[in-house]
């Protein structure tokens, strides 16, 4: 009978200990960096400084913008991502290229951004539209034509030589073309800035811009860049 008493008394303490203090809860076990597959986490930790933590009002292009994601398939989001764009402040992130993600991370961002952010765009819209991409074997993009066509869709809000107005602001400053890629230039050419009040290519003038006239605008604008000074110049 003591025998069963002391049980009985021994089955709530047994019972406690369970929960006693210093017992690891498995919500806050570490989890190697590698292991992370929450893509809030994911764009938080690696995204948000640039693009801005709800994907829009960053210095980098808003990838909050259903347009931009509706014209740049995942592939596309997924390879620069990876391999980053040489030249300007988006680095790589894969590990084989000196990042941090696996390329399983690198696609549950690329993916969710579309399932956070995408909205359908009409098949019309899509295929009319410009592409980001730049083709190679394409005509290459004109400055001087690319000044007329600049004056005539971007120059009532930016000015004729892109040195801003009240209504926007200066787009030749060299500080500004020297941290921006030429792929960046396009893209906010023809998507536009909707965060920041910019219309796409659609909205800019009487009529839609057409591919070759923002090819043109961006070798108008890139042309307006400082040149870096070399290596030789600065022995």
């Amino acid at each position: 009978m003591s025998h069963r008493l002391l049980l009985l008394c021994m089955l709530p303490m047994l019972w406690c200990c369970d929960g006693l203090p210093g017992k690891p809860d498995p919500a806050n076990r570490y989890i190697r960096p590698t292991e992370v597959t929450n893509f809030d986490t994911l764009y938080s930790m690696n995204c948000s400084g640039c693009h801005g933590a709800e994907g829009k009002l960053g210095p980098a292009v808003p990838l909050a913008d259903p347009m931009y994601l509706a014209l740049a398939s995942p592939i596309h989001i997924e390879e620069i991502t990876r391999n980053g764009v040489a030249g300007t402040t988006m680095p790589a992130f894969a590990i084989e290229a000196g990042g941090t993600l696996t390329d399983q991370q690198i696609a549950i961002i690329a993916r969710g951004l579309s399932t956070r952010w995408g909205q359908p765009q009409s098949a019309e819209v899509v295929a009319a539209a410009p592409p980001l991409a730049v083709s190679q074997e394409g005509p290459p993009g004109d400055p001087e034509r690319g000044a007329a066509h600049f004056r005539t869709f971007c120059g009532s809000c930016h000015g004729p030589e892109g040195r801003g107005t009240a209504r926007a602001g200066s787009i030749v400053e060299p500080p500004y073309l020297g941290l921006v890629s030429n792929q960046n230039l396009r893209t906010n050419t023809i998507i536009g800035r909707r965060d920041l009040g910019m219309p796409d290519w659609r909205q800019v003038g009487d009529r839609p811009m057409r591919p070759q006239e923002v090819t043109d605008i961006v070798a108008w604008l890139a042309s307006q860049r400082v040149p870096r000074p070399s290596s030789s110049m600065a022995n």
